[in-house]
């Protein structure tokens, strides 16, 4: 099956770009925006619109298969590529990406997609969101060839091995953290709340009494809403270095705060992300290698997720080979290509190491739905609800997207005789 034209739209993601520089530089809330002068190259605002770019591949049968380009919320910080703006990026495409895959035949999506992300243009590698988006559309152009889900190419040509079964959905509250989890226990999410404990003021508490008292909420809060003693999802709070920040990265008294907010959650399993961020990657590595370890010694069962400073493949491959965390959350946009997150949940796995195929709340349906496919295919641990802050769309999108290709997969056979019938 051949690509014989390539068409991208403009199109706007689930959230928002936020200018994380300005924001730590004190900016606050206006509503939903915020007061004061942006800081991070191409920034209009402190909070601007996120904007993605759908990339469509013309297949010589007339079918279409696409994908999205879309980067994460704090955009330009802490090394990341500049802002994404589809103005900026889709005369890139049209130039330099459109003319090589005009023609190409979609035989292999491993080989088509390291050739994409590994691709220069005056000397430099193509934005993290470009090679997300393009990679994405040849998997869905392959998967369409071959008719096939684009699970099925995965498992395929990676010889995963995985027999395919659901897969935990980890959804997120955002500030909405009381009214939300109530959502989540409605529809019954695997994993939640996310929580965004990003305050030690105001949400941690300066001795981290705030999160505890939230911790017992949450345990009550399932246990009253909950229709059936079986439900018992994973609580897994992300804390962006707050603890870190409340304990002054003092281990033992980290590890003895941990310990209690283990009993508060008791019977529910606890995940603790970014527990602690000292703004360096090899020394947060560390940290969370060390924090790890002292749980471990206590006999005490809170799992530690890296986040930050854990963003690339090179930076998971590194802090899965240190054993530094019991679980990574893979921020699919920050991979680039979309065959990285294939590669990293398959060596977290290989190496015992919670596979988290996460990515940011500021993508699309389409780019949810592909890494839905892929953490299926891989066996992921957990899969982020996504796009969006809270459970109302991603949650959905996700979901639905897991019982089609899980229904089609194992009903293949079916399928292929009716195929040859027709």
């Amino acid at each position: 099956m051949k690509v014989v034209d390539v068409l991208c739209s403009a199109g706007r993601t689930g959230f928002f770009f936020d200018d994380q520089r300005a924001i730590k530089k004190g900016a606050v809330h206006d509503g939903f925006t915020y007061i004061g002068e942006p800081v991070t190259e191409g920034f209009k605002k402190i909070r601007v619109a996120g904007e993605s770019i759908s990339v469509m591949l013309i297949l010589e049968d007339g079918q279409i298969a696409y994908g999205d380009c879309a980067a994460v919320q704090y955009s330009g910080a802490g090394g990341r590529d500049p802002l994404f703006l589809a103005k900026d990026f889709i005369p890139i495409i049209e130039k330099h990406i459109a003319p090589m895959l005009i023609g190409r035949e979609l035989k292999s999506f491993k080989d088509l997609a390291e050739e994409i992300d590994t691709m220069l243009v005056d000397g430099k590698r193509l934005h993290t969101a470009i090679r997300y988006g393009i990679t994405q559309a040849i998997l869905d152009g392959v998967a369409k060839s071959k008719k096939l889900t684009m699970a099925e190419v995965i498992r395929y040509e990676y010889n995963t091995g995985i027999e395919f079964k659901e897969v935990p959905i980890f959804t997120q509250s955002g500030d909405d953290r009381y009214n939300n989890v109530d959502k989540m226990i409605i529809k019954g999410a695997d994993v939640l709340p996310h929580g965004l404990i990003n305050n030690v003021k105001e949400k941690l508490g300066e001795r981290g009494e705030l999160l505890r008292e939230y911790v017992v909420w949450l345990r009550d809060r399932i246990m009253h809403l909950r229709t059936s003693e079986d439900y018992n999802p994973i609580l897994h709070i992300d804390v962006y270095g707050t603890i870190g920040i409340a304990f002054n990265n003092d281990i033992e008294k980290m590890v003895d705060y941990i310990s209690e907010l283990e009993r508060a959650a008791y019977p529910l399993k606890l995940r603790i992300e970014g527990p602690m961020d000292v703004e360096n990657r090899e020394g947060q590595m560390m940290e969370l290698k060390k924090l790890r370890k002292a749980l471990k010694e206590k006999g005490i069962g809170v799992e530690i997720v890296a986040d930050e400073w854990c963003n690339t493949w090179e930076d998971i491959k590194y802090f899965t080979d240190e054993q530094a965390a019991d679980m990574i959350q893979i921020k699919t946009p920050d991979l680039g290509g979309v065959n990285n997150i294939v590669e990293a949940i398959l060596y977290c796995k290989k190496h015992g190491i919670g596979a988290y195929c996460g990515g940011t709340c500021n993508e699309t349906d389409r780019s949810a739905q592909v890494c839905t496919n892929i953490a299926i295919a891989c066996g992921a641990d957990q899969c982020l609800a996504k796009p969006g802050m809270g459970v109302d769309e991603g949650f959905m999108i996700v979901y639905n997207e897991m019982q089609r290709v899980l229904t089609l997969a194992k009903n293949r056979e079916r399928i292929n005789n009716a195929l040859n019938k027709s």
